[in-house]
């Protein structure tokens, strides 16, 4: 599991480093290249121009619906928990208040590794790093390093939450709630349960947990959620061109976005 992770990080870098050098580029990501590292460039290429040219770049596109929602939270916002930060750098790129406070959780590898590379870099905010792994109790750790439970938070689970199982996905959403305030919000990803089904290869087929019905599951926990699918309107930005079938299509590969807000 813990190279499992540590690779998916570094390939998901590759995807950034990559868009970042287009002109045409959804978002600028300077240190992905870094993060990522040449060899695992060349090795990842050829994959990641193989969805470029499917009209699937989900990678960048999902990097850029989500750096968007942040960004218009910034005036309002001043803590950031990021859950499988792997090598995500918007601590680092995107404009926030000196103020806010971005917390990064992943395996403890993980945030060596990526510190290591950024150990000469500075973060735009205030920036923690805390390895642990997230299938654990981790509420103490982070109120340890002073978060503040009683003010609002997004939550950013970005590519992860589908290599839990179905279990550990209610328990991280129980934990994630009760350690919110009511107008905090949760950012995530979905793919459908039909991917469970596939036998596949590759990052794939480590995947645990699919979900059709985002919205159904996280109001259990008092979020009202807000679900589009990869390529829809607001999440294609002229590069999603591949067509996902309908939502109400069951038995069929959805991939959903999801903003959530916690009701009071």
């Amino acid at each position: 599991m813990k190279n499992l992770v540590s690779l998916s990080s570094r390939m998901m870098a590759v995807a950034r480093a990559l868009e970042t050098q287009r002109a045409d580029g959804l978002f600028e990501d300077p240190l992905a290249a870094i993060l990522a590292g040449e060899d695992m460039i060349a090795e990842i290429r050829p994959k990641v121009q193989e969805f470029e040219d499917k009209g699937a770049p989900i990678i960048p596109v999902r990097t850029r619906f989500f750096d968007d929602f942040l960004i218009s939270q910034i005036p309002g916002i001043r803590q950031v928990i990021i859950l499988g930060a792997g090598m995500d750098t918007r601590a680092f790129r995107l404009p926030w208040h000196p103020d806010t406070q971005i917390y990064e959780l992943d395996q403890t590898e993980v945030i060596k590794y990526k510190e290591s590379i950024l150990q000469n870099q500075h973060s735009k905010c205030n920036r923690c790093t805390i390895g642990i792994d997230l299938r654990e109790d981790w509420s103490d750790l982070l109120l340890a390093h002073g978060y503040r439970k009683e003010i609002s938070v997004i939550w950013l689970m970005e590519g992860f939450i589908y290599y839990l199982n179905e279990a550990e996905v209610h328990q991280l959403l129980t934990r994630i709630t009760q350690l919110s305030n009511p107008g905090s919000w949760l950012l995530t990803d979905f793919i459908s349960s039909f991917f469970i089904k596939q036998e596949t290869k590759g990052l794939s087929e480590y995947w645990k947990y699919g979900c059709d019905e985002p919205e159904k599951l996280l109001s259990v926990y008092n979020w009202q959620a807000s679900v589009v699918q990869a390529g829809d309107e607001e999440a294609n930005y002229g590069r999603f061109t591949l067509k996902l079938p309908p939502r109400n299509v069951i038995n069929a590969p959805h991939y959903f976005f999801v903003k959530a807000l916690l009701n009071t």
